[in-house]
């Protein structure tokens, strides 16, 4: 059976983050595997980042009015909703949501939705005054979506547990499907000699390499400090080991972290390269020793599963939500989000020998195939879109499972 999935997004300017370019993975792959995947998105037509290759796109901001609330989409779902076999909402905090749940609420098509971690109990903590703006919202714009889905969708078991804790009005039918990446498009391929020779100070030392966003959340001040703790306990020399900050440099933040390691002396120890993407970003996956993220709350950790793709295992905290498999199948290190936990990643990492650290490279290419990778993801999806379609016409005979 050939599925028809529709996608729904606020919008797919990559400039605004969101889920994008994991809905464009799965997109290119689940056409290899024979089914068909559109976007309907709150974006103006002919706007920069459109269109989007590889798939159909349909936006559909029409007037001002869809500013305030996006009518164009309620009327577009009801018009073509059945020449799809599901809808797939991709985030919560938007009335992109509320309209689709206006328009398929009475409709034979099921719809899931991807909350894509925006129900992480640590945003409730973190920002209580956010939390309690969105508990106005709650009861009547986003319970009764999730509600009436057929099911909602998680990256893991983590993220499906901490869910719950986030509102207390709070029912649904929970799937947790396999996420992933496509991960380095040529494993066998060698980026990582460019890559030191395009930063030749990186060149025999040992790297341990940040790549993200530079934000607090990410727990970046805790690497400049744990450097600093490591030095003086004796076991990090300049010399012989560097921590690599791929992600841009130019924030207040970042800034401050740069003036933070000059004032402690650990400038030496600690190389910004800037935002890097493409041969470059994988070439800097290769380089590394290991790959390091002591996230105070992440939902996934795509850079995780692409450090696995490229055999570089992971030094993570505990509040990453995939912590539990990265820790079972032995790809990497777990600890605490603290600066304790922190230190005691990379001591952990760099006591280890070197017959060790190539075993758990091996450890981490095998978990990035067997859990992370983009094919498992898309299987998952149309395993939990085809379980959706048999319920349904089980109980509405008049439902065709093939068109």
């Amino acid at each position: 059976m050939t599925l028809r999935i529709l996608h729904v997004s606020q919008s797919i300017n990559p400039k605004h983050g969101g889920p994008i370019e994991g809905i464009r993975q799965q997109a290119k792959e689940h056409a290899l595997q024979g089914h068909v995947v559109e976007l309907v998105c709150l974006d103006i037509p002919n706007s920069p980042h459109l269109p989007l290759p590889g798939i159909k796109v349909y936006p559909l901001i029409e007037n001002s009015f869809d500013y305030f609330f996006p009518f164009s989409l309620v009327k577009w779902l009801r018009l073509y909703h059945h020449n799809y076999d599901a809808v797939i909402i991709n985030g919560i905090w938007g009335f992109h949501m509320l309209a689709c749940w206006l328009a398929l609420r009475n409709c034979n098509t099921p719809y899931f939705v991807f909350t894509h971690g925006m129900l992480d109990p640590w945003f409730r903590r973190t920002y209580p005054f956010k939390h309690f703006k969105k508990w106005l919202i709650w009861p009547w714009a986003i319970y009764p979506v999730l509600r009436d889905a057929s099911s909602i969708l998680f990256t893991c078991e983590r993220e499906k547990t901490l869910a719950r804790h986030s509102f207390w009005l709070y029912d649904c039918f929970e799937t947790v499907i396999a996420y992933g990446t496509e991960g380095i498009p040529h494993p066998m391929e060698n980026s990582y000699s460019k890559f030191l020779s395009d930063h030749p100070y990186l060149s025999h030392k040992q790297l341990i390499l940040f790549l993200g966003r530079v934000h607090p959340k990410k727990g970046a001040d805790l690497l400049v400090r744990a450097v600093h703790a490591l030095k003086g306990e004796g076991i990090w020399n300049s010399a012989q080991v560097c921590l690599v900050m791929a992600g841009p440099a130019d924030s207040i933040y970042a800034r401050e972290l740069i003036k933070l390691a000059d004032e402690i002396g650990v400038s030496d120890s600690i190389y910004w390269t800037g935002m890097i993407s493409g041969q470059e970003k994988w070439g800097a996956f290769q380089a590394a020793d290991a790959f390091i993220l002591p996230s105070h709350q992440e939902n996934f950790g795509i850079a995780v599963a692409e450090a696995l793709s490229c055999g570089t295992p992971v030094l993570i905290s505990s509040s990453v939500n995939i912590a539990p498999e990265i820790a079972a199948d032995g790809a990497g290190f777990v600890e605490s989000d603290t600066l304790h936990g922190t230190t005691k990643l990379i001591r952990r990492w760099l006591s280890l020998g070197t017959k060790d650290k190539l075993a758990m490279r091996l450890l981490a290419r095998s978990s990035f195939v067997n859990r992370f990778h983009i094919s498992n993801t898309t299987k998952s999806i149309q395993k939990t879109i085809l379980l959706a379609l048999l319920e349904r016409a089980v109980h509405q005979p008049s439902l065709h499972l093939s068109r």
